[in-house]
């Protein structure tokens, strides 16, 4: 078992690293991270040239402490998202799934900041 969670970790790491070569947030096109644990959810928008989080939003917040790790939750949280941006005048983002497979609450985190009105 212990040795299953230590490979399942290093192949999204690995993944990780492939996908980071190619991604880069700038100031007009931020990037969007997710992380996501056993117990919570979190979204970051980054600008890579600063090193500056410009966005976040998490199930450990307050007022968000009530959405579950599910997908419907993932969705909720990617529109709250999404409204944050808007409100920054950040339309466009791009996506980093930090090494999670793009399906379930990852997809539904992108499809609910795209209903907000995030372009990817």
């Amino acid at each position: 078992m212990l040795k299953k969670m230590v490979d399942k970790d290093r192949k999204r790491l690995k993944r990780k690293i492939h996908i980071r070569k190619r991604i880069v947030g700038t100031v007009e096109r931020p990037r969007m991270t997710v992380f996501k644990s056993n117990r919570s959810l979190s979204i970051q928008i980054i600008d890579d040239g600063k090193g500056h989080t410009l966005a976040s939003a998490s199930t450990l917040e307050k007022d968000l402490r009530s959405i579950k790790l599910t997908v419907s939750g993932g969705a909720q949280l990617g529109e709250i998202m999404g409204k944050r941006l808007i409100e920054q005048n950040i339309k466009s983002v791009v996506f980093d799934r930090n090494g999670y497979l793009y399906h379930g609450i990852v997809k539904a985190v992108a499809d609910g900041a795209r209903k907000a009105g995030v372009q990817f």
